[in-house]
């Protein structure tokens, strides 16, 4: 089964969730700020995705971060970041057991469809 990993108010998350639901496709939701997030998780991701893959810097959350902050991210600034403030990993992010897969992209849907 499929965990999706993403915020309840997120419409992208929602419209993932819609489209996993038509396609028959089974999945479950976990909402990063509600349920937690472990750091060794996200560090796993890193590992596996980059950083730059799940760091969202184009949002409210990392504008408000002081400067200090979003300067020289490494790997391990950013699982720290992502995991003092769930709200900076971008979503959704899609774990299939075997790899994960970020947002919801066409190819992302492709690999959903296809496993």
């Amino acid at each position: 089964m499929i965990t999706v990993y993403g915020l309840k108010n997120c419409e992208t998350c929602r419209k993932a969730r819609q489209w996993l639901d038509g396609k028959g496709i089974a999945h479950r939701f976990h909402d990063v700020r509600a349920d937690g997030l472990d750091e060794h998780t996200i560090a796993g991701w890193v590992g596996e995705l980059g950083h730059e893959a799940l760091l969202n810097t184009r949002g409210t959350t990392w504008r408000g971060l002081p400067a200090a902050a979003r300067e020289h991210v490494d790997a391990a600034k950013a699982t720290r970041l992502m995991h003092e403030h769930p709200a900076l990993i971008k979503r959704p992010v899609f774990d299939l057991g075997s790899k994960r897969l970020v947002g919801f992209t066409d190819a992302v849907k492709k690999a959903l469809v296809t496993g």
